[in-house]
C-alpha cells in the first residue's frame, strides 16, 4: 500500500491496527492498519461494496470485529466517553420523519446535552433555514441527508465520520458542504468522509483508496498523483488496481 507519514503531530484522531471483520463466513476487512491525523479532511474512496461502510462502522464502534484494535480520540471505538465527541452520518438518514427539521434537531440536542441554540447554528450550516418547520417525511432525499448531517454537527464534535454525505445533492450543495468540511477542519475538527465519486478527492487533505476490503493507498492527493504518474485520482486508482507491483511500496 502506498503510504506517507501524516502531517500532523501528536496522536492521530483514529488509529487502527490489524482490523479484521468477517460477515457471513466472508472476510470483509482482512487486517487493516491505518492512522488518520487530527484536523484534516480525509477522503475514503472506492467502489460500492469495497468495505467503506464496514470500516466506518468499526470506527464508531457499532461493527462486530474479529481481530485488531480501533482507537478513536485516545479511547477504544464505541467507548461511552466518545458519545458527544464523535458525530456519525449513515448512508440512510437517521432522523424522525414525523417531526419537523427543527423538532428533530431540538430532540437530538437535548439527548447530547448540546446548547439550546445549537439547532439554529447547524440548520444554517447545512442550508435548511427555509425548511425548519417542514416535517422530514416531506423533504427530498438530499434534504433528509442534510438533516442527518446537521444532527451530527450538534455539540461541535471533534471527529465527524460521514458515510456518502453528498449523495443525491446537486453540484452547488455539494460544493457548499465541502467548503463547510474544510472550515470545520480548519477549526480543529477531524473529518473522515466516504465517497465513490472520485472527483471529490481533490477537496480532501488526505486520501484512502480502498478496493475489496484493502487499502491501496493512504496519501495526499498530490503525492498520489506524483507516485502513479496520473493526472487525476480516478486514473491513479485504476493504475493501482491494474499495476500494483509498480506503485505499491
Amino acid at each position: 500500500m502506498m503510504n506517507s507519514s501524516a502531517g500532523s503531530s501528536g496522536d492521530p484522531a483514529i488509529r487502527i491496527t490489524g482490523l479484521v471483520v468477517r460477515r457471513g463466513g466472508a472476510t470483509v476487512l482482512p487486517g487493516l492498519d491505518l492512522d488518520v491525523p487530527r484536523g484534516t479532511v480525509t477522503g475514503l474512496l472506492g467502489p460500492s461494496g469495497c468495505g467503506k461502510t464496514t470500516l466506518l462502522r468499526s470506527i464508531v464502534g457499532v461493527q462486530r470485529t474479529a481481530a485488531g484494535t480501533v482507537t478513536v480520540l485516545g479511547r477504544p471505538a464505541g467507548h461511552p466517553a466518545l458519545r458527544d465527541r464523535v458525530g456519525y452520518v449513515t448512508q440512510a438518514p437517521s432522523v424522525y420523519g414525523d417531526l419537523t427539521v427543527g423538532e428533530n434537531l431540538a430532540h437530538f440536542a437535548a439527548v447530547l446535552g448540546a446548547p439550546r441554540t445549537d439547532p439554529d447554528r447547524v440548520i444554517a450550516q447545512v442550508g435548511l433555514d427555509a425548511h425548519r418547520r417542514t416535517p422530514v417525511a416531506r423533504l427530498s432525499g438530499g434534504q433528509r441527508a442534510r438533516v442527518s448531517l446537521a444532527a451530527a454537527l450538534l455539540g461541535r464534535p471533534e471527529l465527524l465520520v460521514l458515510d456518502e454525505p453528498t449523495v443525491g445533492l446537486d453540484p452547488v450543495l455539494r460544493r457548499d458542504l465541502w467548503q463547510l468540511f474544510g472550515t470545520l477542519a480548519a477549526a480543529g475538527a477531524t473529518l473522515l468522509v466516504s465517497s465513490h465519486v472520485m472527483d471529490e478527492a481533490t477537496r480532501c487533505d488526505r486520501l484512502l483508496l480502498m478496493r475489496d476490503g484493502r487499502l491501496l493507498a493512504h496519501d495526499t492527493p498530490a503525492a498520489l498523483l506524483a507516485a502513479t504518474g496520473a493526472t487525476d485520482v480516478e486514473s491513479a486508482f485504476l493504475t493501482l488496481v491494474q499495476h500494483p507491483q509498480e506503485t505499491v511500496r
